[in-house]
């Protein structure tokens, strides 16, 4: 006859039963926590590596139209949301849970992060996400801007080196153990992991209210709403954001809510949607500053866009 464990001996089917739950939750807990510290070893890792790309450099420009061309490329394609207004760094996640990420001052002040760049630093950070030195860029959406065409760029780091100098602070980029590990383990990819770094830059298309300039107005939407803007949870972002909208025709398609232009223009400028609940986590002050060619040639774009089955 098979006798019990000692240790059960004379215990009831409940305490029993009791017995063996907290064994297997306290199993769990350690597997958890042993996956947690991997993952964060693994995360620390994965943060220092070295990536080498090679990249042709872009010629500077200091002429008036291409710093003025930058300076609506800084306001309306995300570079404000992060480094501020005035390019001097800026706090712009603190979940008050161990998330604190700030982008930081990229004045021409001695010190900044940008201070000794040269033209083919400035090439491999916008569109490859990777700093001098070989390291990911950890929160820099290169994904968006990895398919800027050469004039953008030149006029993006035109005004950039003709903002006034400023005493900002260095980047931030604290994430909770979770999110870490979940990095570690690659379940969360930064930029430089994303892209394509052997595609040539994007050749320029003519400006207008047409979708071909509409798809290159696009590239700014991929980090949040994917390849194929099919929408779905933003990667690395905070547990509790929402979801990105699917942007494709077809079942939940966010656009069906935009019967016109005007309509998905007013959006941008009122972070609402036309039946006025508010929309979160878009950058919309950077969207509000678009100008109305843009918008429209988007909105064009986005609609032209074959059906894709709902996430």
């Amino acid at each position: 006859m098979k006798r019990a464990p000692v240790a059960e001996r004379g215990a009831t089917p409940v305490g029993r039963w009791i017995r063996r739950t907290v064994i297997a939750l306290v199993a769990v807990a350690l597997l958890a926590a042993a996956a947690l510290f991997a993952g964060d070893r693994l995360a620390r890792s994965k943060m220092q590596r070295h990536i080498d790309v090679a990249v042709q450099p872009v010629p500077l420009r200091d002429d008036a139209t291409a710093i003025e061309r930058g300076r609506y490329l800084f306001a309306s394609r995300g570079c404000v949301d992060c480094h501020g207004a005035q390019g001097n760094g800026r706090t712009f996640l603190d979940d008050g849970k161990g998330m604190r990420i700030a982008g930081p001052d990229i004045s021409p002040a001695p010190g900044s992060a940008v201070a000794g760049y040269r033209p083919e630093d400035w090439v491999r950070a916008i569109r490859h996400g990777i700093a001098p030195g070989g390291r990911p860029l950890m929160v820099m959406p290169s994904d968006d801007y990895n398919r800027l065409t050469d004039q953008d760029l030149a006029s993006l780091v035109a005004y950039i080196r003709h903002l006034p100098p400023a005493q900002g602070a260095a980047a931030v980029v604290e994430l909770s153990l979770p999110v870490r590990a979940l990095y570690g383990f690659g379940v969360i990819r930064d930029a430089a992991s994303k892209i394509d770094h052997t595609l040539p830059p994007a050749r320029p298309v003519a400006e207008g209210v047409n979708v071909q300039h509409g798809a290159y107005v696009a590239n700014m939407c991929l980090g949040c709403h994917g390849a194929k803007l099919e929408g779905g949870k933003i990667p690395g972002g905070p547990p509790d954001w929402p979801a990105a909208a699917k942007l494709t025709p077809g079942e939940g398609d966010a656009m069906a809510r935009y019967a016109d232009a005007e309509s998905f223009a007013r959006m941008f400028k009122t972070g609402q949607r036309p039946d006025g609940t508010p929309i979160k986590v878009m950058p919309f002050e950077s969207l509000a500053a678009m100008n109305d060619t843009d918008v429209r040639a988007l909105y064009l774009y986005l609609k032209s866009l074959p059906p894709a089955p709902a996430r």
